[in-house]
């Protein structure tokens, strides 16, 4: 098959994109930018790159002719600009759906998130709730995935709290309240992924997905803490300090260590998803547990944040 995945050189596109060529699919990845967490797609006869994002329908159409099927994997998880969510998940999303109807495609997976809502006040899961709209109602078969906290090679989690704990041995939790985190690892999601793209399963269907284990914050932090060979001191601070925390990094670094829309996905933790939600069959239930060897697997090099990481540094060099 020959399969489009927007966002394709992130962190979930690029997994997909690395499984689908090992198992002898053609890809066609579409991304403003090469993110260089995962350079290695691009390697390969099966590879083709678009660097385009997802404002412009005509390229899209374009770039998804002769493909049977579209993962739409791009979003962002802060406003660089007023609007952005609104452009990138919302608009995005209806220039994706409609020029998969123009170009002949039949498939769009779409990723969204576990407590995508609409009316809730934050503007990141509205959008992506309204982008799930959109694909449902777009007239394709589709497949909606509400995923919860994805952890792997290249994610930001993992990346970041590898950081900090090379930074300074603190750790901040949002708020008084233990937090759900479930975490569910890449390759239990590109397995549904694939289900859905390649052999037509969890067709016209929305299906919720969490990591089998159900832990705190409090102990995935310090799960990582110990793969890192960190003992950091593990503290509770309230939700509003996290808040203006999210604001100021958002504010400073390239990738900011959490944004205001993780802070309000933390607070909330992981309990029932919105919306009518079809279950996954036993089959495709995630089996990955957050231990110790899939934690080490996906941990970056070793090292501390750096001036490369916040903005001004960024701009000297």
């Amino acid at each position: 098959m020959n399969i489009a995945i927007t966002g394709g050189t992130g962190f979930v596109g690029g997994h997909l994109a690395q499984s689908l060529i090992a198992d002898g699919h053609a890809v066609v990845l579409i991304a403003r930018g090469l993110d260089k967490r995962n350079e290695a797609v691009l390697q390969g006869e099966r590879t083709t790159y678009k660097s385009i994002g997802t404002a412009d329908e005509g390229m899209l159409i374009e770039a998804f002719k002769g493909c049977d099927a579209v993962a739409h994997c791009a979003g962002i998880n802060r406003e660089l600009h007023p609007g952005d969510y609104d452009r990138i998940h919302v608009q995005g999303t209806l220039n994706v759906v409609n020029a998969a109807k123009k170009a002949g495609v039949k498939k769009v997976i779409l990723v969204s998130f576990y407590n995508a809502r609409p009316d809730c006040g934050s503007l990141y899961h509205e959008s992506k709730y309204a982008a799930e709209e959109i694909v449902r109602n777009s007239g394709l078969d589709y497949t909606v995935l509400k995923a919860g906290m994805i952890y792997g090679k290249g994610d930001h989690m993992l990346d970041h709290l590898s950081h900090v704990f090379h930074t300074l041995p603190l750790f901040a939790l949002v708020g008084f309240k233990e937090r759900c985190a479930a975490p569910l690892a890449i390759d239990d999601i590109v397995k549904i992924m694939e289900a859905a793209l390649v052999k037509g399963r969890l067709s016209k269907q929305t299906v919720a997905i969490l990591g089998p284990e159900r832990i705190t914050l409090e102990e995935a932090v310090r799960r990582v803490a110990k793969v890192v060979g960190k003992a950091p001191l593990i503290f509770p601070m309230p939700v509003f300090f996290h808040y203006g925390l999210a604001k100021a990094l958002e504010a400073t670094m390239m990738i900011p260590l959490v944004s205001v829309a993780q802070v309000r996905i933390l607070t909330e933790g992981f309990a029932e998803p919105y919306g009518d939600c079809q279950p996954l069959p036993e089959d495709l239930q995630p089996t990955i547990s957050f231990t110790e060897d899939q934690i080490r697997k996906g941990l970056p090099k070793p090292g501390p944040f750096g001036l490369h990481d916040f903005k001004c540094g960024s701009m000297s060099t």
